[in-house]
């Protein structure tokens, strides 16, 4: 359903974003009160999927279809919500409570129909979106966020063995990779830093993983930085629409020891994905006059999950607790009944924030982190051999913040 000129009550709850935070808050919800209206706002379609599995389905092949658990209509008939689809939230007026909107498909402002619908609480679940440095064009670079996006560059991939390079080797990246890989594509991984999670894990941990992701067969650049993407003409039928892109790149002064970056001879591939990073979009924050962290988002009480805005929640990607972005999937059902019990006026203990276990979904080599890890600090080594690294963070304490566990593949006996 787009946007209409519709009303909503006062005492009801509405959700900004369909994706998995918005949906476990509606099922929190409705665990405790089947009655309580509910009104689900989100600029796509709202179909629920498992957004994790977009970084393992092309080997898979697993196309967008396959990956969605329920259409938007059905799975917001089913909770007896209502659905706005296609529809973007504009405005928040905190002082009336109300909410502008705009069909999210109209293409020209001067022919756009706006909506106001009211709130009693309102929840942010409107999640983060990849960063694209001016290095690196939207108009000629996919990201993996999103299911509507991951199928088109899936259709695009289906035609063959092609070459695609993955800019930013974080947790996202790395497992793109390696989906890509397995399912028969050259691949070319290119960062900032000398190994992957690099913004995560100490040298000594990353230096493994930098090693296992070479060995299955992908052409890691470490220490280079892009500079540039163009594509280039297919002279074979006039067009450019699905020429090759060349990926302009250069070496880090700091990667080769010198002065300045080094350029390199461009890359030349068939497909460019962006990894490198998420933003969350200030404007309705801004709006609604909600405290917000230009770095890690909407910044909500450790407790509660409340913004500094009256009435208002925030959960998921686009929020953080004590400063630290909540970008993992694991707390959200957590969150979300926390959020349900307080806008349903329920006594409750309180959201208790738990980093989350962290695991590198890679074969080539076992990853895993608990706690809140950061390159730098004082990481020490617990166990070491060549088929097992144990690394501990020690705070100013010497209490252990985080552990990194690296283990080489169990490869099966013949």
């Amino acid at each position: 359903m787009s946007a209409e000129n519709s009303e909503v009550s006062n005492n009801s709850i509405v959700i900004i974003g369909a994706g998995l935070a918005g949906w476990h808050v509606i099922d929190a919800i409705r665990a405790k009160d089947k009655d309580i209206p509910i009104t689900l706002v989100t600029a796509d379609s709202g179909d629920r999927y498992h957004k994790p599995m977009l970084t393992m389905a092309i080997s898979q092949k697993k196309s967008a279809a396959d990956l969605v658990r329920a259409t938007g209509v059905d799975a917001a008939e089913a909770a007896s919500v209502k659905l706005l689809a296609n529809t973007q939230v504009t405005d928040v007026d905190t002082t009336t409570q109300q909410l502008q909107l705009v069909s999210a498909q109209r293409s020209d402002p001067a022919n756009t129909d706006y909506a106001t619908i009211s709130y009693g609480k309102l929840v942010l679940a409107m999640g983060a979106h990849p960063i694209f440095p001016k290095s690196l064009p939207e108009d000629l670079v996919w990201h993996v966020n999103h299911i509507e996006r991951f199928g088109q560059l899936q259709e695009k991939l289906a035609t063959g063995s092609q070459h695609v390079a993955i800019v930013g080797a974080g947790m996202v990246g790395t497992e793109i990779a390696e989906d890509l890989l397995k399912a028969g594509h050259q691949v070319t991984l290119i960062d900032l830093n000398d190994a992957p999670l690099s913004q995560m894990l100490p040298p000594k941990a990353t230096a493994r993983i930098a090693q296992a992701v070479k060995s299955q067969g992908i052409n890691f650049l470490g220490g280079c930085q892009v500079s540039g993407i163009t594509r280039i003409s297919d002279s074979s039928n006039g067009s450019d629409s699905d020429g090759k892109l060349q990926v302009s790149y250069e070496a880090l002064a700091s990667a080769t020891g010198s002065t300045t970056a080094e350029p390199i001879e461009p890359l030349m591939v068939d497909h460019v994905i962006a990894s490198t990073g998420l933003t969350v979009d200030d404007k309705l924050p801004a709006a609604a006059g909600v405290e917000f962290d230009r770095r890690t988002g909407i910044v909500a009480d450790a407790a509660t999950l409340r913004t500094n805005a009256a009435h208002i929640y925030a959960i998921g990607d686009c929020m953080s607790i004590n400063g630290v972005a909540c970008r993992y999937v694991a707390p959200l059902r957590a969150q979300a009944a926390t959020i349900a019990d307080d806008i349903l006026g329920h006594e409750h203990s309180g959201y208790e924030h738990k980093p989350p276990m962290i695991r590198l979904k890679n074969k080539a080599i076992s990853v895993m982190v608990t706690g809140v890890p950061q390159a730098t600090g004082n990481w020490q080594v617990k166990t070491e051999s060549d088929d097992e690294l144990i690394m501990d963070l020690l705070d100013d304490n010497e209490v252990v913040s985080a552990t990194v566990t690296i283990k080489a593949p169990v490869i099966p006996k013949a």
